[in-house]
């Protein structure tokens, strides 16, 4: 996910669990039986996002309002991973690891380097 996918506006959430069910009310509205499910992440000095796993309604949605919107991916982490390690460009990740200003001099410094550099692209830094 990137910021350019999420929506502009903040909106009130307030999630209430008793560990096995929750429910979740977004704006005023509970939206708890329009939801398989939710995923609240929360990293240092970012806001909250809260992404909704929406049910597939029988008879129509049941769901009129505005949310900070996130597609969730259906694809298993395993995949996602090899899929990720499979686009990287050899050459470069051995020259990216080469010019990092954290190698330590260590016998295992370019395996470390490689690993810090494949966990900044995984995570959208360049």
């Amino acid at each position: 996910m990137n910021d350019a996918s999420l929506a502009d506006e903040l909106h009130a959430v307030r999630i209430t669990t008793d560990g096995v069910r929750a429910t979740l009310v977004l704006d005023g509205h509970d939206v708890s039986s329009s939801l398989n499910g939710y995923i609240l992440e929360h990293r240092a000095n970012q806001l909250p996002l809260l992404v909704l796993h929406v049910r597939t309604p029988r008879d129509g949605a049941d769901f009129d309002g505005y949310a900070q919107v996130a597609v969730a991916s259906e694809t298993p982490p395993a995949e996602a991973i090899v899929a990720f390690l499979a686009s990287v460009d050899p050459a470069r990740l051995h020259q990216a690891a080469l010019n990092r200003d954290d190698l330590d001099g260590s016998p295992n410094e370019l395996t470390g380097a490689m690993l810090r550099q494949l966990m900044e692209w995984a995570g959208g830094r360049p």
